[in-house]
C-alpha cells in the first residue's frame, strides 16, 4: 500500500555524509547518488512526466496513478543560521543605593563667622568634609556598565564603607596601577579603549573642593566598573559566541564579580592580580608571544607578490596571473627549486600560457610547501606563493584566536582531542603532550561544522549511517519522487515511526517524513567505525571510503562531520587498546557500540591562529567567514560601550 502524507517525523540519531555536483538518479549507492555518479546499469529515467508537465500523446496516465496527481510542493531542511550580533547592553549603576545625600551628609550646623550668634547653613557642600564622608559627593555620579557588573559594584558598595581607588589626597596607587595594566590589555588581544578611564589629576588640581570631590567619586565608581568589566572580559571573552550563529554552542563562563572586588579591596599588588585573570594556558601563553612579536615588527612588512583574489589557473589554460605566480615562485621558491628549474625561470618572459614546463616549476613550488603537487593554483598555492597572511592580518587572527580560547576551559586537560577546522586536522593529546594528528574533512561552507565541546563516550564498529533529514529532503527528495524504489534496490532501510517500510511503498510525493538508514558493510557512508560524543548537532568522528579527499589541501567537504583519515588509529587511542584489536572488534562484522574505558574531553574548534606542538603559531585560511563574523561582533561591542559609556 502507498503510505500518505502526514507521517510524524521519526528522529534521526546521526547526520552526516558528502556531497558533490548534482545528485543523478539510479546510482550505484547512496553515496554515489550524493556524489552525483552513475552506475553501469543505470536504468533509463522514464520520459512520463511525474510533476504536473505536459505528457507525450501516447503516455498512459493510468500507468502511474498514484503520481499522476499533483505532488506536494517540495519543503527544505534549513541550514543554522548567522545572526546580526547583539552587544551586551548598559546600564546606569543606582549610586542612590549606596550614596548619602548631600544633606544626611552634612555635618551640624555651624555658626556663620560673619554674624556673631546666629546658626546658618548657606553652603551645604562646603561643611561635608571628604575625609569623615567621601561618599557625599557620588550622588552626581553617572557611570553606565553591564548589568552584571552594575548589580556588583551596588552590593559592593552598599556592604562596604570606604573607597577602593581614592583617599583624600586624590589618586591612590593602586588606582595608578589599575589605570596602567588596563593601558596595556592590547596585549592580550583586549581593546583598550573599552576600559579607558581619565585620570581627574590634572583637573581637580585647578577647581574648588566641592568639584574636586566630585570628580573623584565618578572616577571611583568608572573605575570600579572599568576593572570589573576587564576582569570579566579577560576571563569568559567580551563576545557571546551563542549571538554570532547557531552554529556556536557554548555554555557561558561565569566570573565571581563580588569575589572579585572583595579581592580587589584586599590586593596589596592590584597589577598582579589584574594580570592573573588572563588565561594561563600555554596556548593562550604562545598567542600572546606572538602578538607582541608582531606589534614590534608593525611597518616592516615583507616583500610579496600580489596575485588576483580568485585567481584559478589549471595546466594548459591561459591567464594573465601566470606572471605574478611565476615571479612569486622567483621569490619564495627553494634555492634548490630554483636550481632545479633555472633554465625555465630564466627563459619565461611573462606570457599567459601555462605550459608543460611551467607546471612542472609550480608542482615543486607545492610540494616544498606541504601542498598537493597537481599543478593546480588555487586558493592554498595562492596563500603560500604571497608569503600567507600579512602582519596586519596575523594580528586580528591572533585577536579572535584569543578570544575564542576564553571560551573554552582555561586548562585543556591532559588528554583529549581537538579538530581544527580551519586546519583540517584532528589532534591527540594524551600525557599532556600531542601524541600525533592526522587529516579530516570537515562540513562544507554549505553544510558548516559547528564549534563546541563535548566528552566522547563511545566507539561504534560497523555502524549504521542513518540519512540526515536535510539530505533526504534538501537533496534525494526530488529523485525519489521520480523512482521511488531506488532506496529497496541499493539495500538502505526506509522507516516511518519505527515501522519499517518499503521505499517503493511510499508516496513520496506527499510524504517526506522518512528514516533511512544505510546497512554495515562495504561502501557504508561511515566506513567501518565512528567515534561519538552524542550531542546534539548529531556531529561525531568517523570512517570513510573516500580515502582520496584526504589528499586535498582544502578539505571542508561533508555534511558537517568529522571524518578521519587514520580512523582506526584514532579509535585504538580512544578505547586505550592496539590497533589490531581495532581490526578485531570490525572483524566480526556486528554493529555494536562499546563505551570508552574514561570520558575526556573533544574540542571541535575553529581557530585561523593556532600554536602547534612546538609553540609555533601556524595561521589557516577562514574558511567559512567566521572571523569575519568576529570582528562583526567586536564593532557592536565597542560601538555599545562607547555609546552608553
Amino acid at each position: 500500500m502507498k503510505i500518505l502524507k502526514n507521517a510524524a517525523i521519526a528522529a534521526l540519531t546521526i547526520s552526516c555524509a558528502i556531497t558533490f555536483g548534482a545528485p543523478a538518479a539510479h546510482s550505484a549507492t547512496l553515496l554515489d547518488f550524493l556524489q552525483g555518479k552513475k552506475s553501469s546499469n543505470e536504468r533509463k529515467r522514464p520520459t512520463h512526466s511525474i510533476f504536473g508537465a505536459s505528457l507525450d500523446d501516447d503516455d498512459d496516465m493510468g500507468a502511474f496513478p498514484d503520481r499522476a496527481r499533483p505532488a506536494k510542493a517540495l519543503p527544505k531542511v534549513s541550514a543554522p543560521k548567522y545572526f546580526t550580533y547583539k552587544a551586551d547592553p548598559l546600564r546606569l549603576i543606582a549610586v542612590a543605593k549606596f550614596a548619602p545625600t548631600l544633606e544626611t551628609a552634612a555635618a551640624d550646623p555651624v555658626a556663620d563667622p560673619n554674624q556673631t550668634g546666629s546658626i546658618q547653613t548657606p553652603n551645604i557642600i562646603q561643611q561635608v568634609d571628604f575625609a569623615q564622608n567621601p561618599r557625599a559627593y557620588m550622588t552626581d555620579v553617572r557611570v553606565k556598565a553591564p548589568a552584571d557588573v552594575a548589580a556588583a559594584i551596588e552590593k559592593f558598595y552598599s556592604s562596604n564603607d570606604g573607597l577602593l581607588w581614592v583617599d583624600a589626597n586624590g589618586l591612590t596607587d593602586k588606582a595608578r596601577s589599575a589605570l596602567k595594566v588596563l593601558e596595556g590589555v592590547d596585549g592580550v588581544g583586549l581593546d583598550p579603549a573599552e576600559y579607558k578611564v581619565m585620570d581627574p589629576t590634572d583637573t581637580v588640581s585647578a577647581v574648588d573642593e566641592a568639584t574636586r570631590q566630585r570628580l573623584l567619586m565618578q572616577f571611583e565608581i568608572e573605575m570600579s566598573a572599568a576593572v570589573l568589566t576587564y576582569t570579566q572580559d579577560t576571563v569568559r571573552g567580551r563576545i557571546d559566541p551563542n549571538r554570532i550563529a547557531e552554529y556556536y554552542d557554548f555554555k557561558r563562563k561565569t566570573v565571581n564579580l563580588d569575589g572579585a572586588l572583595n579581592v580587589i579591596r584586599a590586593s596589596g599588588d592590584i597589577a598582579a592580580y589584574l594580570q592573573s585573570r588572563t588565561p594561563m594556558s600555554p596556548e593562550f601563553a604562545a598567542l600572546q608571544a606572538e602578538l607582541i612579536k608582531l606589534k614590534a615588527a608593525d611597518g616592516t612588512e615583507e616583500a610579496r607578490v600580489e596575485i588576483a583574489p580568485g585567481t584559478l589557473l589549471k595546466p594548459g589554460q591561459t591567464n594573465e596571473e601566470l606572471a605574478n605566480v611565476i615571479a612569486a615562485i622567483r621569490m619564495r621558491g627553494s634555492d634548490a627549486l630554483k636550481v632545479d628549474h633555472s633554465l625555465v625561470l630564466a627563459s619565461y618572459q611573462n606570457t599567459p600560457e601555462y605550459t608543460p614546463e611551467l607546471v612542472d616549476v609550480v608542482k615543486a613550488f607545492q610540494v616544498e610547501s606541504g601542498l598537493k603537487g597537481d599543478g593546480v593554483v588555487g586558493a592554498g598555492t595562492i596563500r603560500k606563493l604571497m608569503g600567507g597572511d600579512t602582519g596586519g592580518s596575523k594580528i586580528e587572527k591572533i585577536k579572535v584566536a584569543m578570544e575564542q580560547l576564553r571560551w573554552l576551559p582555561g586548562d585543556l586537560g591532559s588528554r583529549y582531542v581537538f579538530i581544527n577546522q580551519p586546519a583540517f586536522t584532528a589532534y591527540y593529546h594524551n600525557n599532556n603532550k600531542e601524541e600525533f594528528n592526522m587529516r579530516v574533512v570537515v562540513g562544507s561552507p554549505r553544510n558548516q561544522t559547528f564549534f563546541f565541546q563535548d566528552e566522547i563516550e563511545l566507539v561504534e564498529y560497523n555502524p549504521y549511517w542513518g540519512v540526515p533529514r536535510s539530505i533526504i529532503v534538501n537533496e534525494m527528495l526530488p529523485e525519489l519522487r521520480a523512482d521511488p524504489s531506488y532506496l529497496d534496490r541499493q539495500g538502505y532501510e526506509t522507516s516511518i515511526n519505527g515501522q519499517q517500510v518499503s521505499s517503493s511503498d511510499i508516496d513520496w510525493n506527499s510524504t517526506d517524513s522518512v528514516d533511512v538508514r544505510q546497512p554495515p558493510g562495504r561502501g557504508n557512508a561511515l566506513g567501518q567505525l565512528k567515534i561519538m560524543f552524542p550531542n546534539s548537532h548529531a556531529i561525531y568522528m568517523h570512517d570513510t571510503p573516500q580515502k582520496k579527499f584526504f589528499e586535498r589541501d582544502m578539505r571542508a567537504l561533508s555534511h558537517g562531520c568529522v571524518r578521519l583519515s587514520d580512523p582506526k588509529k584514532m579509535a585504538a587511542a580512544v578505547m586505550g587498546i592496539s590497533v589490531e584489536e581495532i581490526d578485531a572488534e570490525i572483524a566480526t562484522g556486528q554493529n555494536h557500540q562499546v563505551k570508552v574505558p574514561e570520558r575526556f574531553p573533544v574540542y571541535v574548534a575553529y581557530f585561523t591562529a593556532f600554536p602547534n606542538k612546538d609553540g609555533v603559531v601556524e595561521y589557516f585560511d577562514d574558511v567559512y567567514s567566521r572571523d569575519a563574523a568576529m570582528d562583526k561582533a567586536f564593532k557592536a561591542t565597542s560601538k555599545a560601550r562607547a555609546a552608553e559609556s
